[in-house]
């Protein structure tokens, strides 16, 4: 008589499920590095910006994406094009992308702004900062770490891709990493980099990449 063959042994319990963000800050324009530019309409991209959202889309190949979010400026919604086309989804608006509103200082030379005593204060000390007529960067940082906790319980375990703006996409990584805001001014978000946040409910969020703008994304699958 044949001995009964053992039970397999049981399956190991599914652990919590990874939601990947990819933050993309939009390609150049013609006053990227000039001009303050805010929220103000009207404002698209470069061909050299054009080409950074191409670049985007390339880049996302192998990568199974579940969502594409914009912030609702054309120069942002130019960027994600590419990308939507690339996945077969359309770009979703949301408003939590947005740039910070800068106020009266909205489409000011940033040459001009830097000879303000105020400047010293943005770049040092944002925490206690509130553009006159505009956005704090408190209220700036809570806004779209709002907005990307919302994404995540929208798509947990998924993959998104969010395009926004740098100063939005900078307060968001430094929180992440737990960076207090007054030093947020010390992360880089070049125009078209991806920066890449993972998300598992329950756990602190892991920061993955920051800035990136050669690399495949593949390697970011979530698991």
């Amino acid at each position: 008589m044949t001995a009964a063959a053992p039970a397999a042994p049981p399956a190991p319990p599914s652990g919590p499920q990874r939601t990947l963000l990819l933050l993309v800050r939009h390609g150049e324009t013609p006053t990227t590095g000039k001009v303050l530019p805010g929220r103000a309409p009207g404002l698209h991209l470069s061909d050299r910006g054009r080409a950074q959202a191409d670049r985007v889309a390339e880049r996302l190949a192998g990568l199974p994406v579940d969502g594409v979010y914009s912030s609702p400026l054309e120069r942002t919604r130019e960027t994600a094009e590419p990308a939507a086309a690339r996945t077969g989804l359309a770009v979703q608006e949301d408003a939590g992308l947005i740039e910070c509103d800068f106020g009266e200082w909205t489409g000011v030379q940033l040459a001009e702004l830097a000879g303000l005593p105020q400047w010293q204060t943005v770049q040092h000390s944002p925490s206690a900062f509130r553009f006159p007529g505009g956005e704090s960067f408190t209220q700036m940082q809570a806004r779209i770490v709002g907005a990307l906790e919302a994404l995540c319980a929208a798509h947990a375990g998924g993959v998104v891709v969010c395009f926004s703006h740098a100063d939005p996409i900078k307060a968001a990584v430094a929180h992440a990493l737990g960076t207090h805001l007054d030093l947020f001014q010390r992360i880089a978000i070049s125009p078209g980099s991806v920066s890449a946040i993972a998300y598992v409910e329950g756990q602190a969020p892991a920061v993955l990449m920051v800035n990136s703008t050669s690399e495949p994304l593949s390697g970011l699958r979530a698991g």
